[in-house]
């Protein structure tokens, strides 16, 4: 017996050391299955510290930040942008309302000089370019700048050449320039701040399946420009390379990544790093509709002269993990306690964030105020509520359980869990006089303005009120839950995911309620869990929800 509990120690440590973890262990992909559409990364000067960035539309915080030593576990460290746009009191005032689909798009990130640069197209108003203040990715960053001013610019990467002198390609968005399927390079300033060229087309896929050629990142390799770019569309494309001897081209194009025979559609647009061990890596997202746009991690084999990724050309579902110092489990964020002063790293408003949508509190618990509707607007949905705390689904199949209190000052004033995308349903606690109704609210195409509906579950008496409070207010605890099953996981688009709601008075005894839901991504993301609370009477005192704790478990 003790032989083999020797044996079973020894070989564990063999398996977990750094020297020998490569060689024997495998990661399955996708390695972040939650929606960081459109990633980006770069390897910081010690070789050893990876950061992705991705795009976060009109969500905030905004630009995301994730970190890694292995370029599989990630955990997210910070957001590059506290509010789309500090400094421009226009823009700012443009996205306290909620603009689904709009912002951030396709970013890029890169080390140059001693800082961190990120750059996006935000389709309405220009190529924006935000750097750290420090050089710390974690830390603070600077106001974002507009170096180019206009719309139709999307998916926006810089490169610095060893002259010094820097480029970038970018895209164009058909819904606002009305042309599409072309990359366009121009020359910046030195420091990146600025255009002082005119743009070139450098490669057109108009007429061809290079069709939506966009997401371009530019690159340099043993004295050949390289530009890597989705094209053929989202769910049925390919990732292509393109390789010149100047930065303006013309260049030569190759197919290098492609769906082939395997389960993954649709693999593409993503960043390339080479790493201090000699190996190089291709980072990409797969969509999976529901799910959003989730990473994949792909080996690139550049013996041909060109960069063929996964297994000659294939995505590959398991494969070696990369060499690194050490290989420690991590995952983006996702259950939350609620006892820090700030707000957790998983969460985004739906807007830029004003602080009577809600915040932390000293006693253990996130307050989230009761968002007041517009009464200039009809209310027939929650589309354009920007308090909804949200964050990204993190598997195919898991469940959320939360434990809260919601109170009331005035009737019509609920708060509760929601699964929020283009439809969206919501099992929230709606105060009804002196008592509280328990309230499924559904939309089926919350987007194009259709009048959600409204599901009573039971009513319930307040568990506490206010007795001396000038203005007093009623209170429910309650647990509540919902649960993301799915038949088809696994599927190349990730099946038909069905959320189910579940509450309970103690937390121990619970009844399932209301309607099976079918979830459904929201614009250009995916669907988003998290609270809501709104009314609709402009002159009444606010409720709130007090958050005690969201625990997040994963079939």
């Amino acid at each position: 017996m003790r032989k083999s509990f020797l044996f079973i120690l020894l070989s564990l440590f063999s398996f977990y050391s750094p020297l020998n973890v490569a060689a024997q262990a495998t990661y399955t992909n996708p390695i972040i299955n939650a929606d960081y559409s459109d990633p980006d990364l770069c390897v910081g000067p010690s070789g050893e510290d990876y950061y992705m960035t991705a795009s976060s539309f009109q969500c905030t915080p905004g630009l995301p930040i994730l970190h890694s030593r292995d370029l599989v576990n990630w955990q997210i460290i910070g957001y590059a942008l506290k509010e789309l746009y500090t400094g421009n009191a226009d823009l700012i005032s443009h996205f306290n309302t909620v603009q689904h689909g709009n912002g951030v798009w396709a970013p890029s990130i890169r080390y140059h000089d001693g800082q961190y640069y990120i750059y996006w197209g935000d389709p309405d108003y220009g190529v924006m370019m935000v750097k750290t203040r420090d050089g710390n990715p974690a830390g603070e960053w600077e106001a974002p700048v507009c170096i180019i001013p206009g719309q139709g610019y999307i998916d926006t990467c810089p490169l610095w050449d060893e002259d010094g002198r820097c480029y970038m390609v970018n895209g164009w968005a058909n819904s606002r320039s009305k042309y599409a399927s072309v990359l366009t390079v121009r020359e910046l300033s030195a420091d990146g701040t600025r255009a002082i060229g005119q743009p070139v087309i450098v490669f057109d896929g108009n007429g061809t399946e290079n069709r939506t050629c966009e997401g371009p990142k530019f690159y340099k390799r043993d004295g050949w420009y390289w530009i890597l770019c989705p094209a053929g569309g989202v769910p049925e494309g390919f990732q292509l390379a393109m390789r010149s001897k100047s930065p303006y081209g013309p260049y030569e194009h190759k197919i290098v990544l492609q769906q082939g025979k395997t389960a993954i559609n649709g693999p593409h647009q993503g960043g390339w790093v080479h790493t201090k061990f000699g190996e190089d890596w291709f980072l990409h997202f797969q969509d999976k509709e529901a799910y959003g746009r989730v990473v994949h991690l792909q080996p690139v084999d550049w013996t041909t002269g060109w960069p063929i990724m996964g297994k000659k050309g294939t995505p590959v579902t398991t494969h070696t993990l990369p060499r690194a110092s050490s290989h420690t489990p991590l995952s983006p964020q996702t259950s939350d306690e609620f006892n820090a002063p700030t707000m957790g790293k998983q969460w985004q408003w739906q807007a830029n964030y004003d602080e009577k949508f809600g915040v932390p509190t000293a006693f253990g618990t996130f307050r989230i105020y009761t968002y007041k509707i517009p009464s200039s607007r009809t209310y027939d949905n929650l589309w354009l509520v920007p308090n909804m705390l949200l964050q990204k689904t993190p598997a195919d199949e898991f469940t959320v359980t939360t434990k809260l209190r919601f109170t009331s000052k005035a009737d019509g004033q609920f708060g509760g869990l929601i699964m929020m995308g283009l439809d969206y349903s919501a099992l929230v606690v709606r105060r009804i006089g002196k008592e509280f109704q328990l309230v499924q609210m559904t939309c089926k195409d919350a987007d194009k303005g259709k009048k959600q509906t409204e599901d009573i579950i039971t009513t319930l008496k307040p568990t506490a009120e206010d007795k001396i409070d000038y203005k007093p207010g009623i209170h429910e605890d309650i647990y509540l839950r919902l649960t993301v099953s799915n038949a088809e996981a696994g599927q190349p688009h990730g099946g038909k995911p069905i959320v189910n709601f579940a509450y309970s008075l103690n937390g121990k005894k619970w009844t399932v309620c209301g309607t099976p839901f079918q979830m459904r991504q929201g614009k250009w993301i995916g669907a988003k869990f998290g609270f809501v609370s709104a009314e609709t009477d402009p002159k009444c005192d606010r409720g709130w929800i007090d958050a005690d704790w969201i625990h997040v478990t994963e079939k």
